[in-house]
């Protein structure tokens, strides 16, 4: 599977990026390469292989909840630029083009 030029260009709009023609072609290229480098495991039979869960035979190996004193709101919204109700007030990143 080879990636089109408006593909590559597509990709480049959502991670919001801009390239010149010559880096869309460079990228072009080195993505079609890592996609036709794996679809070599598109070759290897994994008719007998258990799908792989988890890495070591441990499941939910988390600590146990310790209430431990933190930072009063005060104390934490102290350095914020700006704060409001007790929350910091950041700008705006939803939404645009």
């Amino acid at each position: 599977m080879a990636l089109t030029k408006e593909e590559v260009l597509k990709v480049a709009k959502l991670a919001k990026l801009e390239f010149t023609n010559e880096e869309i072609e460079k990228y072009q290229q080195e993505l079609n390469e890592i996609l036709n480098y794996m679809s070599m495991l598109d070759e290897l039979d994994t008719e007998n292989i258990k799908p792989l869960s988890q890495v070591n035979n441990d499941t939910n190996n988390l600590r146990d909840d310790e209430v431990k004193p933190s930072l009063s709101v005060e104390d934490a919204l102290r350095n914020a630029p700006e704060a409001v109700d007790g929350t910091v007030v950041v700008p705006k990143v939803v939404g645009g083009e």
